[in-house]
C-alpha cells in the first residue's frame, strides 16, 4: 500500500487542518529543509508496518501541512529531528538515511523515544516520542490506508463515502 499526497490531506483533516491551508506543500518559510524530510521518511520506513510504503509526498505534505502555521511546534519538531540525527552519528557514525532498517530501529531506539511517555514539554526522549513517533504514527492510522491495516477502514475525520455507513465495516478475513 502505497501512501500518497491524498492519505495525508485525509490524515490531516483528522486534526482539524483544512485541505486548502494544507494543499500547497511548499516549504516557502523555510522552516522544513530537505533533511528534514528525508529524516523523517527514513523513520517513517522504521514505524510503519512492511505493507506500506511512505512517499516523501506523503510525509511532506503531512508535516507541512500540519506545522506551517505552528512554528513553535514546528520548532520543536526540528529540534527532536536533530537528536535522532545526532544520535544516528553517534552511535554509527553515519547518517540514518545510509542505514539499513534495523540499524534506523536500533537508533530510533537508542533516543529512548521508543519507551518515553509523550510529553512535548518533556525530557528529550519524551519530546522525540512526542514529536516524531506519535506524530507519524498518527499520520499513518488516520488515513483510511493505514486504518485498514488495523481493522478500521473508516478513521475518524475519514466519511468514506455512503459505501461507508450503507453496508458497515468490511470483513477483511475473506
Amino acid at each position: 500500500m502505497k501512501l500518497t499526497r491524498r492519505d495525508a490531506l485525509i490524515a490531516l483533516a483528522s486534526v482539524g487542518v483544512a485541505a486548502s491551508a494544507a494543499a500547497d506543500p511548499e516549504r516557502s518559510d523555510g522552516e522544513f529543509t530537505d533533511s528534514d524530510v528525508a529524516t523523517l521518511v527514513d523513520i517513517t520506513e522504521v514505524l510503519y508496518p512492511s505493507a506500506v510504503e511512505p512517499t516523501e509526498e506523503f510525509v511532506e505534505t503531512y508535516v507541512v501541512g500540519r506545522y506551517r502555521s505552528h512554528h513553535a511546534r514546528a520548532a520543536n519538531l526540528r529540534s527532536a529531528l536533530q537528536v535522532v540525527r545526532r544520535t544516528s552519528m553517534r552511535e554509527t557514525g553515519r547518517s540514518l538515511g545510509d542505514l539499513d532498517l534495523e540499524t534506523r530501529d536500533a537508533v530510533l531506539r537508542a533516543t529512548g523515544g521508543d519507551q518515553a511517555y509523550p510529553d512535548p514539554e518533556g525530557t528529550t526522549a519524551q519530546r522525540v516520542r512526542y514529536y516524531v513517533i506519535n506524530d507519524l504514527l498518527y499520520a499513518l492510522y488516520t488515513t483510511p490506508t493505514g486504518g485498514e491495516l488495523v481493522g478500521n477502514p473508516n478513521p475518524t475525520g475519514y466519511p468514506g463515502g455512503t459505501e461507508a455507513y450503507q453496508h458497515g465495516p468490511r470483513d477483511t478475513e475473506k
